[in-house]
């Protein structure tokens, strides 16, 4: 190995600059930083294709497949037969669209919903309020405020079923023994109950309530688990300040707390409206559809098992789905705007 001198004589040779392209800075060239972008880029979507495979045959190709079915004439008897592509027609829809009881089953089931998610959102919220304060015992009433929410579903309609049935349900044992009912009161078959009201002689359909109120019952614990987080999270700084200050317990809702809980309330309408409004279990299993219970989505279940008529299920599907997302978009522009920025 030859030696450098001042003078100048044979020494290493110097390294290519070619080799190792560098940039004036001593940064990495724009090709070997593109380079190693698309290498990113490359491992990023090799790990993400297991995810992406299993959206795509879980979720996308039953979609996909819901609506091909949605526009043919698909019984029990040719379902092996049909395919993505097949005769198309709209014959679905206008039976649907036009069949008995549909605008009847639309209006119960619009109205299953925007009342059973208004009591579970205000029966949560109540909750929450009454257990914002710390006290002995409240982990324990926390936690079995769930109950409801965590309970399988046939196991709460079997209870609520006993509870209310005319013959030996306790609801109806203490109505006539306590409260003085003349007769028991079949609240999961009565379609329309006589009551009288100040006078008033109102038809209440009690069927109908009955699932609202067992609806609101089940998912309340949901609402008070995000509403009860939410208040958690609210200085305690500005109540003590309003205490101070001399306001009462109503003036320091209305202006401290609820303007804080507005945009969690205002998810939770459009989560539990969602969901209510796509609920089949509950009602199915307390009253069948029956006495004038009957939701879209029983009349989806019983085109598709008692009639065997695919293609109409799957187009009674799509209309359930078009007015839910015509009923979310319009609740979203014109009123969660307006409760974000009270």
């Amino acid at each position: 190995m030859s030696i450098l001198t001042e003078g100048g004589g044979s020494g290493p040779t110097s390294p290519d600059p070619a080799a190792t392209p560098r940039s004036s800075a001593g940064q990495p060239s724009p090709r070997r930083r593109s380079r190693h972008g698309r290498e990113e880029n490359r491992a990023g979507l090799l790990l993400i294709s297991p995810t992406f495979i299993i959206i795509v045959v879980a979720v996308v190709l039953p979609i996909v497949w819901a609506i091909s079915l949605a526009f043919q004439d698909v019984r029990l008897i040719n379902i092996r037969g049909t395919g993505i592509i097949g005769e198309y027609t709209l014959d679905n829809f206008v039976d649907v669209l036009t069949s008995p009881g549909f605008l009847s089953a639309l209006w119960t089931t619009i109205v299953y919903s925007v009342c059973g998610t208004a009591l579970a959102i205000g029966i949560g919220l109540v909750a929450a309020l009454a257990l914002r304060k710390p006290f002995r015992g409240r982990g324990l009433v926390r936690a079995s405020l769930l109950l409801p929410y965590v309970a399988p579903v046939v196991a709460a309609t079997f209870v609520w079923s006993t509870m209310l049935n005319p013959q030996f349900g306790i609801v109806n044992w203490f109505g006539q023994n306590v409260l003085g009912w003349e007769e028991p009161v079949a609240f999961l078959s009565d379609r329309a109950l006589p009551v009288n009201l100040f006078g008033w002689e109102v038809e209440l359909p009690m069927a109908l309530i009955t699932v609202i109120l067992f609806e609101a019952w089940r998912s309340f614990p949901f609402a008070f688990l995000f509403l009860t987080a939410r208040l958690e999270a609210v200085p305690g700084v500005l109540d003590e300040a309003a205490r101070v200050d001399g306001a009462t317990p109503t003036q320091r809702f209305r202006h401290i707390l609820l303007p804080q809980l507005l945009p969690t309330i205002a998810v939770l309408t459009v989560l539990r409206f969602i969901w209510t409004f796509n609920n089949f279990d509950d009602i199915y299993l307390l009253t069948g559809g029956g006495a004038g219970t009957e939701v879209v989505s029983v009349r989806v279940f019983d085109l598709l098992t008692a009639r065997g008529d695919i293609g109409a299920a799957a187009a009674q599907a799509l209309v359930l789905a078009a007015i839910l997302a015509i009923l979310v978009s319009v609740y979203l522009k014109f009123f969660a705007r307006q409760e974000e920025q009270a």
